[in-house]
């Protein structure tokens, strides 16, 4: 089990759990549900300095603008400035409808010459009727999620029909992600093997084999991606959308990025903050914490999230969880996993339920509170010896669908967060020691947590990117959304965000789930909507439920 850092939006996952739901209303629990290889997980710190890795080789914020968007460059960049992109359709399918096309950027951008790599780009173009505002670029976290199969599978159809209307609906694959040159590190069978490994080791030889799980993930993304390894930093990827937005013909970037596309889009402010054009961050993150402190949060944020379960769990007489409080829900909880563990259950295929899968599926409907009946009849199901829906749901998690394949979510998860921010621990000692301060934050799910937070520490490639403040001096009005029950990027960190940009605004919902937009708030979603389609950011202290 590994599920630490994965940060993505909340849609796709109830999604999932709204299907599990109906299997489980036709009599009986289904095969897995997954989402799709090709669209869009907790606790790691996201971090990289635009300086560690911008070079010399243009003039970023004071560099003169063109009326097409075109920057002053540097002469090694203009190609890519000035590339003409091919669009044509997608196919068909769920792709009928959109088009498609090939980015070119530099795989180093401090040695343009050094060749390229391709992204894989999609729109939805505009609908009308009204004036087209431009180009509105999405990303819907991760990182590792496919901002193609997110625009392709949810936005498209979810988002208000006005901005539908008013602007082109953009997403690129980020380097390294889903389509765009991607990362890869396991075969399928071994990510299996990764998947349902003990998330909890309790003594030496537990210890040696969960090491020896992220050695091999580590060293089979070193010899599977080597060459793209050291440049999928957010940074980067920042970098790539300047190189996209001047390209669509736009003088500013217009953006809706959701969990850590909301670092990504900070650190494009922080980049190019005359360029900022309507950003909203929608479940952010505070780039100021150092990476054992964001997982700690996060632990925190999580049991936020398991409290708000056990109490919705008490109200129904079938909660397996019992009705005593959230004290005994969470102890109930903890021996049946330390049960799974001692013994996996049946799932009704050869994988058995272990502790590592039943913990990832626990997570997973942590992310959106659509998903707590389905947690809630997965538990009774395993109560009862039954492991198939929690299994399902660490599938859709993990993005593996019913044919065993998995998405490359977890490769390029850990590629971009290792080179984002040293490892928050170096070994088994560093974990052991912080596991009190983890089983406070969360005595649910802490102890996981903590053990996730030694992901990076093998990693074949140092880290480019440290913690810092990001405050963007000189950006338009910037709208930080945050929701007050978020398990996977908890609320302080929006305030916090909100707090450093210089133009930052704060949005609150007072609710569940992971981010905001388009959940079901109609405030929350009027005052984005506003935003996008005036530029007037939501008055100071806007409070939504």
């Amino acid at each position: 089990m590994d599920n630490s850092r994965l940060l993505r939006t909340s849609g796709t996952l109830a999604a999932a759990a709204a299907l599990l739901l109906s299997a489980l209303a036709a009599g009986g629990p289904g095969p897995a549900a997954a989402a799709p290889r090709d669209r869009d997980e907790p606790g790691g710190a996201v971090h990289a300095t635009a300086s560690d890795t911008v070079g010399t080789t243009e003039t970023h914020d004071t560099a003169a603008t063109t009326d097409a968007g075109l920057p002053s460059l540097a002469e090694p960049l203009r190609p890519y400035y000035r590339q003409k992109l091919r669009w044509h359709s997608c196919g068909g399918g769920k792709s009928a409808g959109f088009e498609c096309a090939d980015l070119k950027v530099p795989l180093d951008y401090s040695v343009p010459r050094g060749g390229d790599i391709t992204l894989a780009v999609s729109r939805k173009k505009a609908t009308g009727p009204g004036k087209r505002l431009g180009s509105l670029l999405l990303n819907p976290g991760g990182p590792g999620g496919s901002a193609i199969g997110y625009l392709q599978g949810h936005a498209a159809a979810k988002y208000p029909s006005a901005v539908r209307a008013r602007y082109d609906l953009v997403a690129v694959d980020p380097r390294g992600v889903g389509r765009s040159t991607p990362v890869t590190c396991l075969s399928d069978s071994e990510m299996d093997g990764y998947a349902q490994s003990d998330p909890t080791p309790t003594n030496a030889a537990e210890t040696r084999r969960f090491v020896a799980n992220l050695k091999k993930f580590a060293n089979g993304c070193a010899s599977r991606s080597s060459r793209i390894l050291r440049h999928v930093s957010t940074v980067e990827a920042a970098r790539d959308m300047d190189v996209l937005r001047a390209l669509l013909g736009d003088g500013k970037l217009h953006y809706v990025g959701a969990s850590y596309g909301t670092f990504l889009g900070a650190t494009y402010a922080e980049l190019f903050p005359s360029r900022v054009g309507r950003l909203v961050l929608d479940g952010a993150l505070d780039p100021s914490l150092g990476p054992e402190r964001v997982n700690r949060e996060q632990a925190a944020g999580f049991q936020t999230a398991f409290t708000a379960f056990a109490r919705d769990c008490a109200r129904h007489s079938d909660c397996p969880l019992g009705t005593s409080g959230v004290t005994d829900a969470g102890n109930r909880l903890r021996s049946f996993l330390a049960g799974v563990d001692a013994h996996p259950l049946p799932t009704g295929q050869p994988r058995r339920l272990t502790e590592g899968l039943a913990t990832t599926g626990v997570i997973a409907a942590m992310y959106d509170e659509g998903a707590w009946p389905a947690l809630r009849k997965a538990l009774a199901l395993a109560a009862n010896g039954n492991g198939s829906v929690l299994l399902a749901l660490s599938d859709a998690y993990y993005e593996r669908n019913a044919s065993g394949s998995y998405s490359n979510l977890m490769a390029a998860n850990a590629a971009v967060n290792c080179l984002d921010a040293p490892s928050a621990f170096h070994g088994p000692d560093d974990v052991r020691q912080a596991l009190p301060a983890f089983r406070k934050a969360s005595p649910v799910l802490g102890e996981a947590l903590a053990w996730a937070s030694l992901s990076c520490a093998y990693w074949p490639t140092h880290a480019t990117g440290h913690p810092h403040r990001i405050t963007a001096r000189g950006a338009a009005p910037i709208l930080v959304v945050g929701t007050t029950r978020d398990p996977a990027t908890p609320y302080p960190w929006a305030r916090a965000l909100a707090s450093q940009l210089s133009s930052g605004r704060l949005l609150t919902y007072d609710g569940d789930g992971h981010t905001a937009y388009t959940r079901g708030s109609s405030c929350v979603d009027s005052a984005i909507n506003s935003y996008l389609l005036t530029g007037t950011p939501p008055r100071s202290g806007l409070r939504c439920s």
